[in-house]
């Protein structure tokens, strides 16, 4: 499996169709979209919009689904308002983090702990999930789309990971964040995680699970893979790199309060309509989600399917 991104293209991920097609199936998805303003007008970029036509093969109406139900979403939970204070008791054991390099195609990269699961807080966890994507996504350069999820299965046990979070975190990463993850590297998962994958798999559409990849520190395949791309002076011991720190919370705080600054900025791009607007969409009935994936849907259709909020029920601690 190649580890770079999956594409040649500058965004990052797959694409078949030539600059001028992809751009009028853009052009097609913002009329089925509508006006926007504020910060959903700001979150719908060319670049967006593509990420979520690639998910969906470029298919614009299930696309243009797609996107409703993200944006509905992002209404409701506001992820781009969570702050550091907001999750900082769930961070303490660094059980997620992004680390303080990128991979040598540039895209940033959050480094998983499931030992070090610390609370039992549902909307918590929830929130730091997400307050960790966001994060990693205004770290992005501007060619880029994609992130690295470094998994570090050292100390782990079943009870780490219950199936529901495994579900709930696909849920999140498919529906609200498609085509951000570049690949993800499970690293020295044991034995007793497979049976664990066999249930978890089909959890992941075909094109999510394609981007996992196991590796592991005896096999000088996974080591020549993980030089490839990273320059390991830079990463972690547990993933065979030469940093031996531990993690260190207080430092990390530092970081993020640093990032919340840029996060405060990056929405704030479009004048003071981010902040004061409310954007014209949240009154669209089209924003409602379907349950229906027929391409024969009218472009006028109501979505009724309510937004689920997914739950991370994780009991187990670092």
């Amino acid at each position: 499996m190649s580890t770079g991104p999956t594409k040649s293209t500058p965004n990052g991920f797959e694409n078949s169709l030539r600059p001028e097609e992809e751009q009028n199936k853009i052009d097609e998805m913002r009329k089925l979209i509508g006006p926007l303003s504020g910060k959903l007008a700001l979150y719908c970029s060319d670049a967006s919009i593509s990420r979520y036509l690639a998910a969906q093969s470029w298919n614009v109406k299930k696309a243009a689904k797609m996107l409703k139900a993200s944006l509905k979403w992002r209404l409701n939970f506001k992820p781009e308002e969570i702050r550091w204070d907001d999750v900082a008791s769930e961070a303490e054991t660094g059980k997620i983090y992004r680390s303080n390099y990128k991979d040598k195609h540039g895209r940033p990269v959050l480094v998983m702990r499931p030992r070090c699961q610390n609370t039992k807080s549902v909307e918590g966890q929830m929130k730091y999930l997400v307050y960790c994507m966001e994060n990693a996504v205004v770290h992005l350069p501007e060619d880029q789309e994609e992130m690295i999820w470094l998994v570090d299965f050292h100390g782990f046990a079943l009870s780490n990971i219950p199936i529901k979070v495994t579900k709930e975190t696909a849920h999140i990463l498919q529906d609200y964040y498609p085509e951000r993850l570049g690949i993800a590297i499970l690293y020295d998962a044991p034995k007793i995680f497979e049976p664990f994958w066999k249930l978890a798999k089909p959890f992941l559409d075909p094109k999510t699970a394609s981007k996992v990849q196991f590796m592991y520190s005896d096999d000088p395949n996974s080591k020549k893979m993980m030089e490839e791309l990273f320059d390991m002076s830079l990463v972690e011991s547990a993933f065979g790199g030469d940093d031996k720190a531990d993690f260190d919370v207080n430092k990390y705080a530092e970081r993020m309060r640093e990032d919340d600054k840029k996060l405060s900025a990056f929405w704030k791009k479009d004048d003071n309509s981010a902040s004061n607007a409310q954007p014209t969409v949240s009154a669209d009935p089209s924003l409602e989600p379907t349950n229906s994936d027929s391409d024969s849907d009218s472009d006028s259709e109501v979505l009724n399917e309510k937004v689920e909020k997914p739950s991370l029920d994780v009991k187990c601690e670092c």
